[in-house]
């Protein structure tokens, strides 16, 4: 069987190891499953502090990585362009730190390159690098939006996120169809007003 591959730009993806979890961190799920209610030796409950565990260990993964990395490697050929750079509507998945929540919701992203520019599929991953920890959504979006300035140094940065979130649909006020967005500009983006009203329209706002 041949190499799976990223089709975004070419990195090999494997599966990942199947890690063992300690035995505390399974009694830890299994306390939550008593807590709410229910019996965590019954069958259908047997294996699933072991698959719970996995699961958080992939759900909080942007721990393992520096997302900053991923804009180690630019380029200066770029053909004279110097013009907003904008990646739109990308998807992501985070937890909130205050009820381990799942939040969902999409971001756009844009700079307005000095004299380096970046692979586009690079801001996706910084994204997915800050989202995969728990989070707030404020925190997330200014997290991307100054990570992506202190290393591309560009003339502006934007981003905007949209997302819901469990915490507020699921339970609490159970407001299902609400969506917080939340956006951080910097440079031209923050101090030019047309600058700020052309990158926003891009991005469709």
């Amino acid at each position: 069987m041949g190499d799976a591959r990223d089709t975004t730009d070419g990195d090999l993806v494997r599966p990942a190891p199947r890690i063992a979890v300690p035995d505390d961190v399974q009694e830890a799920v299994r306390t939550l499953i008593r807590w709410a209610g229910d019996d965590p030796a019954r069958e259908g409950l047997l294996d699933t502090p072991a698959r719970v565990a996995r699961a958080w260990k992939e759900y909080a993964r942007g721990y393992e990585e520096d997302p900053a990395h991923h804009l180690s490697r630019t380029f200066d050929e770029v053909g004279g362009y110097d013009e907003i750079v904008l990646l739109r509507d990308i998807p992501f998945q985070s937890h909130c730190e205050h009820h381990l929540a799942p939040i969902i919701g999409k971001a756009s992203i844009a700079y307005l390159p000095n004299e380096r520019v970046v692979g586009i599929s690079k801001l996706a991953r910084v994204l997915h690098g800050f989202a995969r920890r728990l989070q707030v959504q404020e925190r997330l979006t200014a997290q991307v939006a100054d990570c992506i300035c202190e290393h591309l140094k560009p003339q502006g940065v934007a981003v905007v996120i949209e997302a819901t979130h469990a915490c507020m649909t699921a339970r609490g006020v159970h407001t299902p169809g609400v969506m917080m967005t939340t956006s951080r500009m910097m440079g031209v983006f923050r101090e030019d007003e047309r600058s700020r009203r052309e990158v926003l329209a891009l991005m469709g706002y």
